[in-house]
């Protein structure tokens, strides 16, 4: 019985099976007249290269054949190809082959599904292949594999736990899935809010869950550091559920830990060592200035007494002692500076007089334009920090002398609610990235351990158009607040 439909049933008859390749043939020619999008991915989309393909090679079975099968069997609805027909065709020994026979008022169509719906047997393979693959992987894998959802309260419920449960909890796969409390239970008080927050935080926004925590492992009486992460599906309408896995991360949390605290312990003796040192400069600044000051200025009154002695007419005397005048007051200038670089007693009169004066020595010494300014007219820092603002400032010049061959330096000190800042600013070549990692950036590291003792940040960056920006910031306790 010929089965005669018009134009839009013929449309409808072909966008069957859209999943599947589905092809559309002219009866007497055999030509290939349309395709669906699955023929156009796998074999390509221009019609002319899909018409350049026999029909053997688009669906896995001789044009001969297929008009045979037609010939004999009553094709009016979709009939499947018995698989003898083109099993031995590598290409289709998976598929299953259904053909259509189409008439409208002056043409006859054949319509081609090539389904690749597996038969029962392959499926069963397939899936036994697939479970015994995920088998050898789970049983492979350094940690415990696990799926879980979360109910009401937050509380983890696992519907999977792979055998690495028992060597990383100590518990059995099934004593845990029957009792999830347990897992609740052996969590750090603290890491287990902080678990709930990671779990929210993951459903709300459907990322992946990352969270270490501590557990307490009862069968060894021993506390393990341990990693979940997993990732969140929408199961079904309203249910998430994760998969992912935990690690045991004791070992490399241990090396962090220790890591950690040789850093801290780095950190207190870099800043014991600046102490010392500033100690001993200001010992020394004032040994300088007491003793050596006293003596330069007995020298300084006892030539004068003798110059007043010395007889007029003994002129080359008398100018060897103003020689040695002069050599003692620019021992005294030596002495002072001296002095003033290994403790400066502007400091004494605040950061912000300290580093002003400081930008003005550097501007009469360099003959580069430097300007300071401040938010504040006064402030109240402890010696410690002032110190520190005050080494990095003067390190910081003594870079831009060196190196930077700038014509114009800026100095700017503020305050921001419980934060200092310092920035010096210049226009000169500026800094490269590769600089700030040498080796031997001694200074720079210097300036970043002083700030980091003080719980500051320490960067240098390139300037808004060229030259170089340091900024130091600091935490500042306000006097109300002492």
């Amino acid at each position: 019985m010929q089965n005669r439909v018009n134009t839009e049933k013929l449309f409808e008859a072909f966008l069957m099976g859209t999943s599947d390749e589905v092809f559309l043939f002219d009866a007497d020619y055999m030509e290939l007249l349309a395709a669906s999008e699955q023929v156009k991915r796998t074999h390509g989309s221009d019609y002319d290269h899909l018409k350049s393909f026999t029909l053997n090679k688009l669906i896995g079975i001789d044009e001969r054949v297929l008009n045979e099968f037609i010939a004999s069997n009553d094709c009016s609805e979709f009939l499947e190809i018995p698989r003898e027909l083109y099993e031995k065709n590598l290409f289709t020994n998976i598929l299953l082959l259904k053909v259509m026979t189409i008439y409208t008022e002056e043409k006859r169509y054949i319509l081609v599904i090539k389904n690749d719906l597996l038969s029962k047997e392959a499926v069963m393979h397939a899936l036994d292949e697939s479970e015994s693959r995920f088998q050898a992987l789970v049983t492979n894998t350094p940690g415990l594999v696990c799926q879980f959802q979360i109910d009401n309260a937050l509380q983890i419920e696992f519907s999977y736990l792979s055998d690495g449960c028992k060597a990383l909890l100590g518990i059995s796969p099934e004593e845990l899935r029957h009792s999830p409390k347990l897992f609740s239970a052996m969590i750090n008080i603290e890491d287990h809010e902080n678990l709930i927050r990671f779990i929210e935080s993951s459903l709300n926004e459907m990322k992946m869950l990352n969270w270490e925590g501590r557990v307490w492992i009862e069968e060894w009486q021993d506390t393990k550091w341990i990693n979940l992460r997993a990732i969140p599906r929408m199961a079904l309408p309203g249910v998430v559920q994760w998969e992912g896995i935990m690690t045991n991360i004791t070992q490399s949390k241990k090396e962090k830990i220790e890591i950690e605290q040789s850093r801290q312990r780095l950190a207190e003796l870099s800043a014991h060592m600046n102490q010392i040192k500033e100690k001993e400069r200001h010992r020394i600044a004032r040994e300088i200035h007491d003793d050596l000051g006293g003596n330069l200025t007995a020298i300084k009154i006892g030539l004068s007494s003798i110059i007043k002695r010395i007889p007029e007419d003994q002129r080359i005397l008398i100018e060897k002692a103003r020689d040695l005048e002069s050599i003692v007051d620019s021992t005294f200038e030596a002495a002072h500076r001296i002095s003033s670089d290994l403790r400066p007693n502007i400091l004494e009169l605040g950061i912000v007089a300290a580093l002003e004066w400081q930008s003005h020595q550097f501007e009469k010494q360099m003959g580069i334009h430097c300007v300071f300014e401040s938010s504040e007219s006064e402030l109240e820092l402890d010696m410690d920090k002032s110190i520190t603002l005050f080494r990095i400032c003067q390190e910081s010049m003594s870079n831009i002398a060196k190196y930077a061959k700038a014509t114009d330096v800026t100095v700017s000190l503020n305050v921001s609610g419980d934060t200092v800042s310092l920035e010096i600013i210049d226009n000169g070549v500026g800094i490269k990235a590769g600089d700030i990692l040498k080796p031997n950036s001694f200074g720079l590291r210097g300036m970043a351990e002083r700030v980091s003792a003080l719980n500051g940040t320490f960067s240098v960056e390139k300037g808004h158009k060229h030259g170089t920006k340091v900024v130091v910031r600091i935490p500042f306790v306000h006097e109300h607040e002492y």
